[in-house]
């Protein structure tokens, strides 16, 4: 027993070092030290999350995207006709005609100007689009690094239960070995050994794919050492107040296609009115009886007899009822996702404020318990084996609703309107 007891205090101490370097990492050493360390960590992410974006080939797609519409609404903004110039010349018996003519269509129902407005709306629609990808990027960007963190830390304990689990088979062997305890003992430790060789490979196989939905929103992927995460995010306010959605992205981009709808109609209407071209020629004219000036004068009207584009019209005005019914929506969906984000963040905080303050979760006071216990003769080797699995289980699964709660925090901020503004992203277009 003399050896049992050596072999499982350095086993042991091993373990509390272990265990006492995740209850550090959890836990605040100072509120003022807790902060400027939560500041610095948020401003490293800050950087990284802005030096993504700028790289990201989605935000290149969206900023020429932007740039076109930018350019055609400069287009729409340019005169809707060119003059024509006409040359003609005409020779018919002794007759010799030469005229130069310019033709001018005239704008007189404001076609130009409601294109020039429709040019507009699709800009503020362009921008609202480029702010939406924006947001959409950071969200997603924070909570792939939310949960690449989250993974980490859970991989990382995974790996510290399979070398103490491998170190208790190891003891197990000698002992049922030297008859100090059963057949059924010893088979319960290299059960524990297994389950936790089994769940440390699924804890990998998931860490890998968290790192590819990381790599694919624009996160930088370091394979040596995961990021952390940066302390503890702030509390929520206990009841939610009114929420104006009305600056929110998804809200923001709903309006604009109104807006850009509603001048669609504006526009087809315009054009259903006819515009005049007016046509003034000047030139010679060589006869029998000598050589003359002309001057003519010309105005054409297009007859819409045929088709009087009443349909487009009617499409139009029908695509803006649409945009109308989708803001009204949109609204209902975004004071919907508000409510729930704000109840899902503070369930999660107030269980990650709660598991912080538990006893239970204690991982160093526990971990000299069990020794004490076990080296005292006090706990049997099977039991201490359980108990250890179960503090462990404990470390991974706070380890799990630490990352849960910092995604629930983003998706709070991305649903509060707030993430652009968090991430300070809102003047990089």
């Amino acid at each position: 027993m003399q050896k049992l007891r050596v072999t499982g205090t350095v086993r042991s101490n091993r373990l509390s070092s272990m265990w006492l370097a995740l209850a550090v990492c959890s836990c605040l050493c100072s509120p003022v030290a807790a902060a400027e360390a939560q500041i610095d960590s948020l401003g490293d992410v800050r950087k990284e999350l802005q030096s993504a974006w700028r790289q990201h080939p989605s935000a290149l797609a969206a900023a020429a995207t932007l740039a076109a519409v930018r350019a055609r609404s400069r287009a729409a903004g340019q005169p809707m006709y060119n003059p024509e110039v006409e040359l003609e010349a005409d020779h018919e018996g002794a007759d010799e005609l030469r005229t130069i003519g310019l033709s001018q269509s005239l704008d007189l129902s404001g076609k130009g100007q409601a294109r020039r407005e429709l040019g507009d709306a699709e800009l503020a629609l362009g921008e609202a689009q480029y702010a939406l990808k924006r947001a959409e990027f950071v969200r997603d960007w924070l909570i792939g690094r939310a949960r690449l963190a989250s993974s980490g830390r859970q991989v990382g304990i995974g790996a510290e239960r399979v070398l103490l689990a491998r170190r208790m088979a190891g003891l197990a062997e000698r002992q049922f070995a030297a008859g100090d305890i059963s057949g059924p003992e010893r088979d319960l430790v290299l059960l524990a050994r297994d389950e936790a060789i089994a769940e440390q490979a699924s804890l990998l196989a998931d860490a890998a794919a968290v790192r590819e939905t990381f790599a694919r929103a624009g996160g930088n992927v370091p394979l040596s050492s995961p990021p952390a995460l940066p302390g503890e995010p702030p509390p929520v306010p206990r009841a939610l107040a009114e929420l104006d959605v009305t600056d929110l992205p998804e809200l923001v981009v709903a309006r604009a296609e109104e807006a850009a709808a509603e001048q669609r109609v504006r526009v087809t209407t315009r054009d259903r009115h006819p515009d005049p071209t007016l046509t003034v020629r000047g030139g010679t004219i060589d006869s029998e009886a000598g050589k003359g000036t002309v001057i003519g004068v010309s105005i054409s009207m297009p007859l819409f007899v045929r088709n009087n584009y009443r349909a487009e019209t009617e499409a139009a005005r029908f695509d803006a009822d649409s945009a109308n019914a989708l803001v009204r929506s949109q609204r209902q969906d975004l004071l919907a996702r508000a409510a729930s984000a704000f109840t899902t963040y503070a369930a999660m905080r107030d269980a990650w404020v709660s598991w912080q303050s538990s006893r239970g979760t204690d991982l160093a006071t526990r971990s000299n318990a069990l020794e004490r216990l076990w080296t005292a003769g006090e706990l049997s080797t099977s039991d201490y084996v359980l108990q250890g699995k179960q503090t462990l289980d404990t470390a991974l699964a706070g380890a799990a609703l630490e990352g849960r709660m910092w995604q629930s925090y983003f998706e709070y901020l991305y649903a509060m309107g707030q993430l652009d503004h968090w991430a300070r992203l809102e003047d990089q277009a």
